[in-house]
Parts: structure tokens; C-alpha cells; sequence
């Protein structure tokens, strides 16, 4: 087979990607290792940037988003028994909409077959050859028959734990994050409407939603924890601590504990391989950034594969990495600075803990402080960084 872009990974990037390239008249291949099932159903981050809201629905992807998305204007900020609300609409006019990254997969993978796009489930033995002149990726398909995709361009958007990252020589920054989360959805009604953020002495609690039936909670736990040694009662007995808030109990749909990393990899590109999305680059949770950035990541890619393969200019492709990257650090900061000032380090002293707190009450004090969370929150505009 020969297409103009082989894409590995069906998630945001490599779907939107795909999309992206389409309405421009190039051919692309979605090579994806998981059922369409599998990814459809995979709970994970649903804040999207206003950048990104925008983006889905220049690209006619944001009806569903628009009537089942929930709009924040704020988030509020708790610590020494306090809430601070952070008006996003009064400080950058701009807000965020709470959306599950299923549900973004789910309509990518929708428009993406309705236009006769080609993406396959369950590719297995994925391996790329040629990268610096011919590339050429081999796999197995779902029916066990071996296949031979070449291509112009080959896009790594199959996460961290993909094949692509490794075939690109790079150097590694790495952080790891003394705690994780320990991660519930619930079958609950929010009470609330916008997130909150607890800073609490005896750790972290995040409250947030997925829908108008659907409760997204977490707690800051050791990094080592066991899911099952929590019970549903303890659980809930820690948020209430924690958050200081009123919250509604429901049945646990899932629970799980997600490690906390910072982590870059560079250069994106090696010859005609180019990482996106996880396979590049994995921030904390905590700043509501990990799909956003893929989904930046391949608003840049798809105009430079275009001049690429239609023109011959190679300059947006070389350009890619530096682009990305700036954007990348920027986020990067930002994610690290919520972690440090929301979580508290098992290492840290009285002396951290004041510092900690006076950081805090600068950040909901000053309107230049407050305007410079809401600015990195809401997403800065694609292509000003």
C-alpha cells in the first residue's frame, strides 16, 4: 500500500491529524493498536483550551461539544479552609469547556470514517523502516495478514509507551513527581460547576465532572498505592475532608491511580518521523494540558506535511520541532508550577509548607497573579508562543 502520511496511534492527534489533512485533499493511513471500542470507552482528561475549542469547531467538529460540552468561566482554588474563585472570564474574557477526551475521540473516529478515511483497529508488530528518505511501516493487521504501508511522512502519535519515540534519536527531560492520583469516576450528580482545587495539608483533592450525571474526583496518594486498598467509604471520607465541600456520593463506574511525570523529548522529528501528542512529551495532570498540547502539536504538523508533500517545502517540517517545543516548555512550567503549589511534597518542611501558602495567596490576591493562571489556563493562542 502507499499513502501520503502513515499516522501510528488513534488517539486525539493522530485522529485530528488525519482530519485535518483531509480537508486539505491529503491521504492519510491510521494505524491503531487498540479496538475502536477500547478507545472510544477510555476515560481520561476533558478540559479543552479555548485554542482547542476553537480549532474542533473551525474543523466542523464541535457540534456534539457545543450541546454536551460544559462550559467553566473559573476555577476555584481552596487552602487554609477557604475558597478563592479564578474568574477566567473577567481576567482573560476567554474560558474552557469540560468535555471527556472519549468523547473527542469518539468524533474524530465518526468523521473520520464517514469521510471514507482509512483507520484500522488492533495493528499489531508495528515497525518503521526508511525514515530519513522512504519510510516504510510494517504491521500486522487485525486479521493476522502482514502488511506494508509507504509513505512521505510517517506521524508518531501512539503515546509514550509506542514504538516511534524510540526510533527518534533524542535527549531525554525527565521529573518524577513524588505522589500520583488516586483517580474515581461516580455516578453522581456535580453540585458544583466549575473545578476546584484543594491544597489540604494531608494532600491534594481535585474536584471535577464528566457530565451532568457524572462526578470526576481525586486524591493525592503515594505513589506505590494500591487502588483495591482503598474502600468506596474511605474514599469518600477523604474527599469530604479534603475538599471542604459539599459532594454528592454515587456508585463508583471506575477507580484507579495515575503517576505523576514531566517529561520532554527532543527533537520531535527524525528525518521523516515526527512525534505528537504523548510520544513526545507527558506533563502533569494538574494544568489540564496533555491533549491540548497534542492537539497543538498537529495544528502545526498539518500545515507543514502539506507544503511537504504538495510543494516540496521542506521548511515547516524543519521548523516543527523548535514550533512545537516553545509551546511544549511553556506548558511544561505551568503544569509543574500547579503540581508544586497544590500538592504536598512527603519531603517537605514547615519552612516549604509557608512558602507554599504565601505562593497561594499571591495567586488569589493579585489580579496580575490570577490573570497569569487564567491566561496559561484557558490556553494561550496557537502560535503566540
Amino acid at each position: 500500500m502507499r499513502t501520503q502520511v502513515g499516522i501510528v496511534g488513534a488517539g486525539p492527534a493522530g485522529l485530528l491529524l488525519s482530519h485535518l489533512l483531509a480537508r486539505r485533499g491529503i491521504d492519510s493511513v491510521v494505524l491503531e493498536a487498540r479496538s475502536r471500542e477500547y478507545i472510544e470507552r477510555r476515560v481520561r482528561a476533558g478540559v479543552l483550551e479555548h485554542p482547542t475549542v476553537e480549532l474542533l469547531r473551525e474543523v466542523g467538529l464541535g457540534e456534539r461539544m457545543d450541546r454536551e460540552g460544559m462550559p467553566h468561566e473559573g476555577v476555584s482554588l481552596r487552602f487554609d479552609s477557604e475558597e478563592h474563585r479564578i474568574d477566567f472570564a473577567d481576567l482573560t474574557g476567554r474560558g474552557i469547556v469540560v468535555y471527556g477526551q472519549q468523547e473527542v475521540v469518539k468524533d474524530l473516529v465518526a468523521a473520520r470514517l464517514a469521510d471514507g478515511g482509512d483507520v484500522r483497529f488492533e495493528v499489531s508488530g508495528v515497525r518503521l523502516d526508511g525514515l530519513t528518505s522512504d519510510p516504510v511501516i510494517h504491521f500486522d493487521g487485525a486479521d493476522g495478514t502482514r502488511g506494508e504501508l509507504r509513505c512521505d511522512a510517517v506521524v508518531g502519535a501512539d503515546g509514550f509507551h509506542g514504538v516511534s519515540r524510540a526510533a527518534v534519536p533524542h535527549t531525554t527531560y525527565d521529573r518524577q513527581y513524588p505522589f500520583a492520583w488516586l483517580g474515581i469516576l461516580a455516578q453522581a450528580a456535580p453540585v458544583r460547576e466549575e473545578l476546584v482545587y484543594a491544597n489540604h495539608p494531608d494532600g491534594f483533592a481535585l474536584y471535577s465532572m464528566r457530565s451532568p450525571e457524572v462526578t470526576r474526583l481525586y486524591l493525592q496518594v503515594p505513589p506505590d498505592t494500591d487502588a483495591d486498598d482503598w474502600s468506596d467509604a474511605r474514599i469518600w471520607d477523604e474527599l469530604h475532608r479534603r475538599l471542604g465541600t459539599e459532594i454528592n456520593e454515587g456508585p463508583l463506574l471506575e477507580k484507579g491511580v495515575t503517576g505523576m511525570r514531566s517529561f520532554v523529548a527532543e527533537p520531535m522529528r527524525h528525518g521523516r518521523l515526527f512525534l505528537a501528542g504523548d510520544a513526545a512529551h507527558i506533563v502533569p495532570p494538574t494544568g489540564a494540558k496533555g491533549m491540548n498540547l497534542a492537539i497543538a502539536d498537529v495544528r502545526v504538523l498539518a500545515d507543514a506535511l502539506y507544503r511537504l508533500v504538495t510543494a516540496g517545502d521542506g521548511s515547516g517540517v524543519d521548523a516543527y520541532s523548535d514550533t512545537c517545543l516553545r509551546r511544549v516548555w511553556r506548558a511544561e512550567h505551568f503544569s509543574w508550577w500547579m503540581t508544586s503549589m497544590l500538592h504536598t511534597d512527603p519531603a517537605a518542611d514547615a519552612f516549604d509548607r509557608r512558602l507554599q501558602l504565601a505562593q497561594l495567596r499571591q495567586t488569589v490576591r493579585s489580579r496580575a497573579a490570577a490573570t497569569t493562571l487564567a491566561e496559561n489556563y484557558v490556553g494561550l493562542p496557537h502560535g503566540s508562543v
